[in-house]
């Protein structure tokens, strides 16, 4: 039997694919769960239709009120990304997971710590004391957000969000947006018993802000408030 040399090159191009397949299975660290060291914020998202949510009650020990708020934003606002959404609840401290991703159709949560504003905690007691929508303020918004595009800024990658209630509408004009900060990091929790502060930005641990951005990119629904 003879082969031409555009066949040579396919079947070799099969075996190349079955050595990548063996060796990622016998691997103790699947691929699909590493994350790149820099997402490409041009890679064409895959359309998807809209999913109905599942989830019936607060899941993950998240306040079901404040779950509620979130869930009827994403009608509100015809937010059409209904896989998972983010659920921020700032009547937490900022020791604690407060920014929580949920995953709508299972119920799965994922937790992060997350800084709030300077302005939103002037004494820096670690809970937010207020919010703000007002320029200079310094402080965090509360209300419904949709994810907006990447962007290389000071702390590197990172996501715009935009605000849609009238209690963060000017989130996009005050650049308060999703991004890493040393401030944000495990061992501020160690050194002084709470994160430091943003100037009104969710400021993640550069992890958590990986998932995070991961999860929730493509105008996904992120609701951040606190139940007094």
């Amino acid at each position: 039997m003879s082969f031409n040399r555009r066949e040579m090159l396919r079947l070799g191009a099969y075996g190349a694919a079955g050595a990548i397949i063996s060796t990622a299975a016998s691997s103790s660290v699947l691929p699909s769960l590493v994350m790149p060291a820099t997402p490409d914020p041009l890679a064409p998202l895959t359309p998807q239709a809209p999913a109905q949510v599942l989830t019936p009650s607060a899941p993950g020990g998240i306040d079901p009120q404040l779950f509620a708020r979130a869930k009827a934003a994403l009608d509100t606002h015809k937010v059409w990304p209904r896989d998972a959404m983010g659920v921020v609840d700032f009547s937490r401290p900022s020791n604690e997971d407060r920014f929580f991703v949920v995953n709508l159709q299972s119920g799965e949560v994922e937790g992060h710590r997350v800084a709030h504003g300077r302005g939103s905690d002037p004494d820096h007691s670690g809970f937010v004391e207020r919010f703000s929508n007002a320029f200079g303020s310094y402080a965090t918004s509360n209300g419904a957000y949709t994810t907006g595009d990447y962007y290389n800024g000071k702390y590197g990658l990172s996501m715009k969000v935009q605000g849609l209630d009238w209690s963060n509408s000017n989130a996009e004009a005050r650049a308060i947006v999703i991004h890493n900060a040393w401030y944000a990091e495990p061992q501020m929790i160690s050194q002084h018993g709470k994160l430091g502060r943003s100037e009104g930005c969710f400021a993640f641990s550069r992890a958590s802000q990986w998932d995070v951005m991961r999860r929730l990119a493509g105008g996904r629904l992120i609701y951040a408030d606190k139940i007094a």
